[in-house]
């Protein structure tokens, strides 16, 4: 089966990127090599919407996003919390209880969140500071896909070593128990 990709023509030789998506990719994929992080490069098969270089930037250096649930009228929710994540083809993915207001906005079918790229400690005590930070809207969805939790397990043993002998198995707990679920937010907008 021939792959999104292959089909938009995204690896055969012939195709050929613009000076920004060049730029932005080779940022991405340069910063993460060196940090250990997978690439982070953006293309048009994962997401139509191509992130700023300044966030595809912060994606491969923080540890923590903020993310807000939208309300049904588009307004962000009074719930902003920072959360351990992984980039994963160009999308931001979480690992979050079934009982978080991030979870509990989806079952609601309020499916758009914005995220801000940055580490500024627990969100009470950023006094607000991560709106300075990069930021974009979102379109979020579970995923269940196993493989999608394997690549987030891998990603986190090496991003948050120091603290995931304490957090592993927890993980796989929620995971097996199906308390806990991936969120994909997908960049839609500025």
């Amino acid at each position: 089966m021939e792959s999104k990709r292959e089909s938009k023509g995204l690896g055969a030789s012939t195709h050929r990127l613009s000076r920004r998506q060049f730029v932005v990719g080779t940022a991405a994929t340069v910063g993460g090599a060196a940090m250990g992080v997978p690439s982070l490069a953006l293309s048009e098969a994962s997401t139509p919407f191509q992130l700023s270089s300044q966030a595809s930037a912060a994606l491969a250096e923080s540890p923590l996003v903020y993310i807000s649930p939208l309300l049904a009228g588009g307004q962000e929710s009074r719930c902003h919390g920072e959360v351990w994540f992984f980039a994963d083809q160009g999308d931001v993915v979480i690992f979050t209880s079934k009982d978080s207001w991030k979870s509990r906005a989806l079952t609601l079918k309020r499916n758009k969140a914005r995220i801000w790229v940055g580490d500024f400690g627990p969100v009470w005590r950023a006094l607000g500071r991560y709106r300075k930070a990069p930021t974009f809207l979102t379109q979020a969805e579970v995923d269940s896909s196993p493989a999608t939790f394997d690549r987030l397990m891998a990603d986190y043993s090496q991003r948050y070593a120091d603290e995931w002998g304490k957090w592993e198995p927890r993980f796989r707990k929620g995971y097996v128990n199906k308390t806990s679920e991936l969120i994909r937010y997908r960049p839609i907008s500025a």
